[in-house]
């Protein structure tokens, strides 16, 4: 099968196209053919050398989700069938012709959606529903702030907390995000490089913020969190030490949290699948959530997607095709 493989850690010009042996599977997993995979920032610390998949996993072949069609079962597989055209999270791998999965982790692809669409879901739910919902306990009474809502998780955040009744705040860097992001159900969304969002969101009584950025934000969004309030980080990519005033988060009872999802395990993952089945995806089915796909390359231009992801123009996410 044909895989974009990590040559050497680098830049984007690293990732080459090469011919690997079709991956095996045990009894509980399934065969897919891979008709597209989904772009995500953990592939791009992986090229760099800077985030290693889990052990037992392929570590030269990035990819955290796929769709496609169902190949081959394994013995013990009841949940799907040969012919199935699913979507999955994995946990490395994605980029290839073919991919082997759990098949508790398989989901049903709406026929309302694309394979290019469907491939860019799960990484960006998973993430959203357990982190905003099951540990930040969303309601329609929260006011949500997200930072970076132009990206992938932040258009999915900003969707599903719309959909769930929360009033939504988000942060962004141009004005077209601003706009793209208020379409998508933002109710308010600052410009960080025009405005400082502290300041403006100082009446907004925000109760739940996801942050995926850390350093300077840490100070502002205890600042900015109501008594009580929740702060859930997901990442730290602009700096993963700060300095913490207790007695302020004592006097205002915030709760911090935060995650991983790539090393967590397949029992966990799965919990999970059928919480996204249950909740999100009859959403994705309705089109009332849409998928956000920004640009879709074709599997030997895979480095330029990478390129334009850390250029940050993006909006939502990005899909590599495979099956062409």
């Amino acid at each position: 099968m044909k895989a974009v493989v990590i040559s050497k850690f680098g830049d984007p010009e690293v990732l080459e196209v090469q011919e690997r042996a079709i991956p095996t599977y045990a009894d509980h997993e399934v065969l897919i053919r891979v008709h597209a995979a989904g772009i995500n920032r953990p592939d791009v610390f992986q090229r760099m050398g800077k985030y290693n998949a889990p052990e037992g996993t392929v570590q030269d072949i990035p990819g955290l989700e796929i769709s496609g069609t169902v190949v081959e079962i394994g013995h013990n597989v009841t949940e799907v069938s040969v012919g199935d055209e699913v979507f999955s999270l994995l946990s490395g791998g994605g980029y290839a012709e073919y991919a082997v999965v759990s098949a508790s982790l398989c989901i049903p692809k709406p026929t309302s959606i694309s394979f290019e669409e469907a491939c860019i879901l799960p990484e960006t739910i998973y993430t959203v529903w357990y982190n905003v919902f099951q540990r930040g306990g969303l309601t329609a009474s929260d006011h949500f702030l997200v930072h970076g809502g132009a990206g992938g998780i932040g258009s999915t955040a900003i969707q599903l907390a719309n959909l769930f009744g929360a009033k939504v705040f988000t942060t962004v860097s141009s004005e077209e995000k601003q706009e793209y992001c208020m379409e998508l159900g933002a109710e308010v969304a600052i410009n960080y490089k025009e405005n400082d969002f502290e300041l403006e969101l100082n009446a907004a009584e925000i109760t739940l913020i996801l942050d995926a950025l850390g350093g300077e934000y840490f100070a502002k969004n205890i600042n900015l969190l109501e008594p009580d309030g929740r702060l859930i980080y997901i990442n730290a990519s602009m700096g993963n030490k700060v300095e913490l005033n207790i007695i302020k988060l004592m006097q205002k009872r915030i709760l911090i949290s935060g995650s991983t999802l790539r090393a967590r395990s397949l029992d966990f993952k799965s919990a999970l699948t059928q919480e996204i089945i249950a909740h999100v995806l009859p959403l994705v089915e309705s089109k009332k959530f849409v998928p956000q796909l920004y640009k879709t390359f074709l599997i030997n231009e895979v480095g330029e997607a990478h390129r334009m992801m850390e250029e940050g123009n993006v909006y939502g996410k990005l899909a590599v095709k495979i099956l062409c």
